[in-house]
This record gives C-alpha cells, sequence and structure tokens, in this order.
C-alpha cells in the first residue's frame, strides 16, 4: 500500500516499485490523502478561469492513468491540501483501509520534509493509522492485522529531510512504466525529467552499493525505525 499526501506523490517516488510488486503477482492500492489541487497544480491553475473542482478532476483522471500504467488502483480520501489536515475521524478511515487491505508492507513519506509540511502530516497520520490497524501491539476489541513493514519513499530535496536510503529497489525491467506513468501527470510536467534523473542516479548507487551490474535504474526507500520520530 502507498500512501501519498497528494494525488501525485506516488508517481514519482514509487511507480517503479508499484510496477514490480505487480508484475510480481502482487497487489497494490495507492491511497492519496489529498489531490494536491491547491499547492501542487501549479500548470492548471496558470489556465484562464479555472476552478478547484476542475483541477480535482484532472487530478483525479490522471491519478487514476498512471496507477492503470502500474497495475494499481487509486483512490483519493480529498482531505484537502496546503494545509493537510487528518481529523480522528479520518484517522479511523485511513486505519479501516490499511486493515481492510492487509499490506505487507506500506510506503510513505518521510517524518521531516522542510519542502513540504502536508508531507510530513502524511507520515505522522500513516504511523498512527498503521497501529491502529495492527492493535498497536496489544489485543483488542476491533479486528487487526499483522505490523506491516513501513519503507518511507525518497523526497524531492533529501539532504533537508534526514533521508538515508537502506533499500533499492530495481526497476530497469519497468523504467519504461515509470516513464509513462509520469507522463500521465501533466499538473506536473516540470516533475517528469528531475525523477527519471533521480532514478538513474539511485540507478548508479545500488549498481555500486550490490556489485550488480545490471541494475540501471532503481528507487530508493528508507527503513522506518522509531529513531526517525525521536528526531522531531
Amino acid at each position: 500500500m502507498v500512501i501519498g499526501a497528494h494525488a501525485a506523490d506516488f508517481v514519482w517516488r514509487a511507480a517503479g516499485a508499484i510496477a514490480v510488486v505487480a508484475d510480481n503477482g502482487g497487489a497494490v492500492s495507492v491511497i492519496a490523502l489529498s489531490y494536491g489541487e491547491r499547492g501542487e497544480s501549479g500548470e492548471l491553475w496558470a489556465q484562464p478561469d479555472q476552478t478547484i473542482e476542475h483541477v480535482k478532476e484532472v487530478r483525479h483522471s490522471e491519478a487514476e492513468r498512471a496507477a492503470a500504467a502500474l497495475g494499481a488502483q487509486f483512490e483519493c480520501l480529498d482531505l484537502g491540501d496546503y494545509p493537510l489536515e487528518i481529523s480522528t475521524e479520518w484517522l479511523r478511515i485511513l486505519s479501516e483501509r490499511i486493515r481492510g487491505f492487509g499490506p505487507d508492507v506500506i510506503l510513505t513519506h518521510t517524518a521531516v520534509d522542510p519542502f513540504n509540511p502536508d508531507h510530513a502530516v502524511a507520515f505522522t497520520a500513516v504511523l498512527h493509522a498503521r497501529a491502529l490497524a495492527t492493535g498497536a501491539g496489544v489485543p483488542s476489541a476491533f479486528a487487526t492485522i499483522k505490523p506491516s513493514e513501513l519503507l518511507l519513499f525518497e523526497p524531492h530535496q533529501p539532504e533537508l529531510c534526514d533521508f538515508r536510503p537502506t533499500t533499492f529497489v530495481d526497476i530497469t525491467a519497468v523504467f519504461e512504466r515509470k516513464l509513462a506513468a509520469m507522463a500521465a501527470i501533466e499538473a506536473q510536467r516540470y516533475l517528469q525529467v528531475y525523477y527519471a534523473q533521480r532514478a538513474e542516479h539511485r540507478g548508479n548507487h545500488a549498481r555500486r552499493a550490490s556489485g550488480n551490474e545490471r541494475i540501471r535504474q532503481a528507487e530508493a526507500f528508507q527503513r522506518f525505525t522509531p529513531q526517525v520520530v525521536s528526531s522531531l
């Protein structure tokens, strides 16, 4: 399960990993907490007579096409962005989504992201919802699932977010699918080149760390540990 603050976060940061899982027979659920309609749709707002309703429609269509290209299902909770705020009720709903899908792995944002405060809010919400879905490690009066592994995907500016990659996913075989998914997000075309280059950079990192010369493109993730939260 991939949970992002905004509609396209899963595309830039985890599209390759999603395609790898889907190609190997796994199921992937993508949840966006918002459409990013206010803070991440600049190219749409440059159009005359734009409305927030239309921006949301476009963002939903783009994200659905991107998810379909990767073999995933997309859902947006439409909680609003800039600022993203998670109420207790929506935290419960997010927990129910996690419990209903029962993911082996959850991918989400880092705990620290001064570049985008919505991302840190999403991390905290996912951390709490994940704990609720598993009964926080104690017997509970409601249905629970086994704890999902939590991986944090690479932020836009990793050097500002205490991001130290611990896990690399080789996306060489599915890289064209990631490019197709990114091409679907026309509202943020400026990020397409950036994240294509990032995949090349991480491919070089993974190739050197593993000695596997076959790796050309990769995505990087950081395994969650409690120490990440304690740095807040």
